[in-house]
């Protein structure tokens, strides 16, 4: 018998430490606000570490029984935890990663209001993500991602006396509900057909089953209704447009939330319930073909932004894209590569942008940075390396992932294939674009330096931009150090043949091997993309900076609804929000208000009126009306002691 890992343990220590902080932190010092939450963070990492070190000797999938949740009639549902290859790989993601974070968040949040309760959030947050990766079965998987969602909204309004922020916090908590009813609906589907929730029972009823290749039968009716729940949480067309107003959260929640783990719940949900897509190719398709739009839809917005955190933002949108697309042609492991290495470059990304925004007093607009890369030469430094890992430069680790799925794209519809190249091409380009408007040139936010210099002056401000501490900056070189070489894990195949037992079995997508000078042919192809987008940043953006109005002038139009997000926003807000706001004001002012709690306290003011006219009748002043009354009233008692004694 494999003996227990205490597998509970990794998701229970965030979730002690968020209840400790949550409840006592406002008595706490900051120190020991600090020291409580990277402890039980941390504990989960040292805990996944052990894990790993264990895994090789178990028999897999290893599973852990804590407790009987419910039972209805046949259907039982267990607290249980599931660990296989896949497993492994999100719980060194989330945990790594997410612990480096809260390392980096000492540093950045240190003179923020709310300190206590911002490390409670983000333990709370790792809770409900290691709940989800480490689910047994689909309810508690959708425990995990309800409650991330819910962290999520904290954490995006954690300023919350920020108007954008809360609404922005609001946005994402209702639009990720719109994915999650998608979802709520497939394992009502799941319950109905198949009796269970549990991974193992559901995986060995579905494996016998064939593949749905004509219509939409059952297993691709299922398959759809989770990329809907897949694509709220990764903000994939047309649920995407929550992430970006996100970026309201303060920078260390955007590389935890969007950048490393929640946005890759529905990457990872999707792979692991690929068994259900593989017999449903339609299904499929769609996942493919949403993932592929997504891609460049979201890189083209990335090109106009100036926001240095909304150009990250639609980065990974795009990115995701690519995940997607990679599960839409049945390449699950190619997927969570890139997953992984995403996990690593993004997440120092919006770190380093954290750093440069921290450098420069909190401006966020590229146009007044430039030339920071002499005041700030660690960030600089380390933020280059995300940059050539994203933009897929050889040998950065975004160059295997994102080759790996490029590859497998060519070989299920060269179309996928071709926009993939364009989508890495426009990536290249506004990445380069935000490397040389941040870094190189001469510092244009010279007005907003001497502005805060002299609000800070009596508090000891800096007047130039200033490199961030060392709290802040060591997250930032292990991030880049992994963005380096987090993909060489991929050469010769050996990430997807740790994979192979978790995914090995049922694609529908059959591929033959490409030959080697096609793989040689689609790598250049992919190199002489990114290193075309590099050259156009450098022309336009260091060597003719003049260019890029000039170019906008020309473009007029289609520039600005390139530049207003192609006016999704507006166009949601007139058939979606309008309606329903108003709709939902008629509703409760006219059929609630009007017609229940007003009417309620009318009407009976009304009878008591009516009454009283009534009563006010009988008090005439008229002897002769009054002796009447008395002489009826006689007559009438006197009726009933008669009646009552013939009873």
């Amino acid at each position: 018998m494999t003996p227990s890992l205490h597998l509970w343990l990794i998701p229970a220590l965030p979730l002690l430490g968020a209840a400790i902080n949550g409840f006592f932190g406002r008595r706490f010092s900051r120190q020991t606000v600090v020291a409580v939450a990277l402890a039980f963070c941390g504990g989960a990492f040292l805990m996944a570490l052990y894990v790993a070190a264990r895994f090789s000797s178990l028999e897999l999938p290893h599973t852990e029984f804590l407790a009987h949740w419910f039972r209805s009639g046949n259907f039982l549902v267990n607290f249980e935890f599931y660990l296989d290859q896949l497993t492994l790989v999100m719980l060194l993601v989330v945990t790594g990663v997410g612990f480096l974070i809260h390392i980096y968040s000492v540093g950045y949040m240190w003179e923020e209001g709310g300190f206590y309760r911002f490390f409670a959030y983000l333990n709370l947050f790792m809770f409900f993500m290691l709940t989800l990766v480490l689910a047994g079965n689909y309810l508690q998987m959708f425990i995990g991602w309800e409650g991330v969602g819910l962290a999520s909204y904290l954490l995006i309004g954690f300023w919350f006396t920020k108007d954008s922020a809360a609404s922005a916090g609001k946005k994402a908590f209702i639009v990720n509900r719109i994915g999650d009813f998608g979802f709520l609906i497939a394992l009502f589907l799941l319950i109905k057909h198949f009796g269970s929730l549990n991974f193992q029972q559901v995986f060995s009823a579905v494996s016998p089953l064939g593949v749905e290749t004509a219509g939409f039968g059952l297993l691709t009716s299922i398959a759809l209704l989770l990329m809907v729940g897949a694509a709220g949480k990764s903000a994939q067309i047309p649920l995407y447009v929550w992430l970006p107003d996100a970026m309201e959260g303060p920078t260390p929640v955007s590389a935890l939330i969007h950048a490393a783990t929640m946005v890759t719940a529905g990457v990872y949900m999707v792979a692991r319930s690929h068994l259900i897509f593989d017999r449903a190719p339609n299904a499929l398709t769609v996942v493919a073909i949403i993932g592929t739009l997504t891609a460049l839809f979201a890189a083209t917005i990335g090109i106009t932004q100036t926001d240095i955190k909304k150009v990250l933002a639609y980065s990974t949108i795009s990115q995701l894209g690519y995940m997607f697309m990679a599960c839409g042609v049945a390449a699950y492991s190619a997927g969570i590569f890139h997953l992984m290495t995403h996990a690593f470059f993004k997440g120092l990304l919006f770190l380093a942008a954290g750093s440069v925004i921290h450098a420069v007093g909190g401006e966020q607009d590229m146009r007044q940075m430039g030339g920071l890369k002499q005041y700030i030469p660690m960030t600089f430094a380390t933020m280059s390396v995300a940059t050539f890992a994203i933009a897929g430069i050889w040998p950065f680790a975004g160059f295997f992932s994102k080759d790996e799925i490029l590859a497998r794209a060519y070989q299920a519809n060269p179309v996928y294939w071709f926009i993939g190249v364009t989508t890495a091409f426009i990536t290249s380009f506004y990445m380069f674009r935000l490397w040389y408007m941040t870094f190189f040139g001469d510092y244009r936010g010279r007005e907003v330096a001497d502005q805060a210099h002299a609000l800070a002056h009596s508090h000891g401000g800096h007047r130039d931009p200033h490199e961030s501490p060392m709290v802040m900056l060591v997250p930032l070189m292990i991030l880049a150090v992994l963005s380096f070489i987090g993909g060489w894990v991929g050469i010769g195949g050996r990430f997807e043949h740790f994979l192979a037992p978790v995914f090995g079995e049922g694609a529908t997508v059959a591929t033959e091997a490409l030959s080697h000078s096609t793989e040689i042919t689609l790598i250049a192809i992919s190199l002489m993309a990114a290193g075309l987008g590099w050259y156009l940043a450098y022309l336009l953006y260091l060597k003719r900076p003049d260019l890029p109005q000039k170019i906008a002038s020309i473009l007029g139009g289609f520039y600005d609804t390139v530049l207003h997000k192609y006016y999704i926003d507006e166009l949601y807000a007139a058939l979606f929000v309008k309606p329903l706001v108003d709709g939902s004001t008629r509703i409760l002012w006219h059929g609630v208000d009007q017609g229940v709690i007003d009417a309620a306290v009318n009407d009976t003011a009304d009878g008591a009126r009516h009454v009283s006219d009534a009563a006010r009748q009988m008090q005439s002043g008229n002897l002769r009306s009054y002796a009447g009354w008395v002489a009826a009233g006689g007559a009438l008692v006197i009726a009933y002691m008669i009646w009552m004694g013939v009873r």
